[in-house]
């Protein structure tokens, strides 16, 4: 096996905490089954993924208040009160990154699904993103994962070997499609199995 030179992490679900459910359960009072049914049916994922690759928000919303009149209130609130949803960092994590941006053995870089409309936000939030060697959000390069476009683009803008790489992806789908790319991988649970899986790969801490 090649030694791992460059480390490729994911940011919502990893280093960042990012959950609609922070508005939506306060919106259903608290009715969960009333929750999922509104991502499942009416602000779905792959509905919000279209954005991460790109597309206009409000258009995007007027579209979807167009479908569905009658929940007008509702999803005007998801990129309405989009900030809201956005939580803290994940320390666990963020302390793991901090030690691999210390070591110069290593480049370290970010590949996230994410509106390029809103990633300002995080930038202004989160100052540890400021550290990484560069970020390449979806919604800039109207791609995202896990289409094998963006893999190859993270990889060729730094210079990356795959076989090099390491890609870490709290999304199994997003992982799988890394991987098939000869990208080493590590499907992110928490900070601490992440710790123990990095260790695993021969990682340096």
């Amino acid at each position: 096996m090649r030694e791992i030179k460059n480390i490729i992490f994911d940011l919502g679900g990893v280093l960042v905490d990012w959950n609609p459910e922070y508005v939506y359960l306060e919106v259903f009072e608290g009715d969960r089954k009333k929750m999922q049914w509104f991502f499942d049916e009416i602000c779905t994922m792959d509905w919000n993924e279209n954005q991460d690759a790109g597309y206009p928000l409000q258009k995007a919303t007027e579209e979807r208040v167009k479908m569905f009149p009658q929940y007008e209130e509702w999803i005007r609130m998801y990129y309405g009160r989009w900030e809201e949803m956005l939580g803290n960092s994940i320390k666990g994590t963020v302390d793991i990154l901090n030690h691999l941006l210390r070591n110069p053995n290593y480049r370290v870089v970010a590949l996230t699904n994410w509106s390029a409309e809103t990633f300002p936000v995080a930038l202004e939030r989160f100052e540890f993103l400021h550290r990484f060697e560069g970020i390449v959000v979806s919604g800039t390069e109207n791609t995202r994962k896990p289409f094998a476009e963006i893999y190859q683009l993270t990889l060729d803008r730094f210079d990356f070997m795959a076989e090099e790489s390491l890609f870490i992806d709290d999304n199994l789908r997003n992982i799988e499609a890394a991987a098939n790319l000869g990208i080493h991988t590590i499907h992110f649970k928490n900070p601490e199995d992440l710790k123990l899986n990095l260790l695993a790969k021969a990682i340096r801490l």
